[in-house]
């Protein structure tokens, strides 16, 4: 099993020249031996970005500015891009996501041009089938698409996914028959195993930024730990900024600078390491597994996958 893992100083900066003997990987506590390592970085690591416009989760008011914050990431730097970037237009019709580009500029001509796709945001999200459950739905929905797309593809895929996440649905009123839950957590199960082996790290960027209210924005922290039991469930255990750090990224919601918060997503690029374990064997079906990387310099701090689910031989 591959695991790729940031290590960061606790500003946030890029730790390079680590060694194998830097790192140590737990499995449910239990210490466990490398059995490959590489340290990647720069416009040369095997790396695939794809960028994600939601226009289901916003406003459509708020679409306009998130698009102009866009097109400024692509277009700095000359429009010349680190990596190759698949840009991907969530709509209520679908997803439309292109080929890879370096190109940046050609890149944030293809999202202007994309005016008429977009409109339907301004469909009010109150309304109809437009309601809650179903923006969850069609929001899961793409994630899968995305991991089976990625599935075939070599290599660390990072996901840029611009929105403010889909509904919650979770709190004190909210109760889950044993059934709901069984179907939840197949679904958690069966989401978390397809991002695991697409290598996609997941990055939720807020462009609701100071606008979001504190309690939503922080909600989220409250399904981080993984569930190991269908009767720990809760529908937001499968929330976006939830998924974001359980597959190593992060959730990002505490500034209007859509393009410096994406530019942030970026430099987990600029040096990582890509370790490979072999997993332990399941005690049942979707045994939970959490993992933890600790490295061995003081001040460093690790960010990776924090958990997969195995099953029995």
């Amino acid at each position: 099993m591959y695991l790729d893992v940031v290590v960061t100083t606790r500003s946030g900066a890029p730790v390079t020249g680590l060694q194998q003997q830097d790192f140590t990987l737990l499995d449910n506590k239990a210490p466990q031996a490398i059995t490959s390592f590489q340290a990647f970085g720069g416009s040369q690591a095997p790396v695939e970005v794809i960028l994600l416009v939601d226009a289901v989760n916003i406003p459509y008011t708020r679409l306009v500015y998130e698009r102009d914050q866009i097109g400024k990431f692509l277009r700095a730097n000359g429009g010349r891009l680190a990596h190759p970037t698949a840009l991907a237009i969530f709509t209520d019709t679908g997803t439309q996501i292109q080929e890879g580009s370096s190109d940046g500029n050609a890149l944030s001509a293809s999202l202007d041009q994309a005016d008429i796709g977009l409109r339907g945001a301004s469909v009010r999200r109150s309304s109809g089938i437009y309601g809650a459950e179903e923006r969850v739905q069609l929001s899961l929905r793409t994630l899968q698409q995305l991991a089976a797309r990625e599935a075939a593809r070599p290599g660390r895929k990072i996901v840029l996914w611009v929105s403010p996440g889909w509904p919650l649905l979770s709190g004190p009123r909210v109760d889950l028959s044993a059934k709901q839950q069984r179907q939840i957590f197949a679904e958690i199960v069966n989401l978390s195993t397809a991002l695991r082996e697409a290598r996609m790290t997941l990055y939720s960027i807020d462009p609701l930024g100071a606008g979001e209210s504190v309690l939503r924005g922080s909600y989220y922290q409250e399904f981080v730990k993984g569930v190991s039991k269908p009767d720990k469930v809760d529908i937001g255990d499968l929330g976006l900024q939830v998924l974001a750090a359980q597959t190593g990224g992060l959730a990002l919601n505490a500034s209007n600078d859509v393009t410096a918060l994406l530019q942030r997503c970026m430099a987990d690029t600029e040096a990582y390491y890509e370790l490979s374990f072999d997993s332990l064997p399941a005690d049942h079906r979707d045994d939970y597994h959490h993992l933890e990387v600790q490295i061995a310099k003081p001040g460093f701090v690790a960010r990776a996958r924090q958990g997969y689910y195995s099953q029995p031989q």
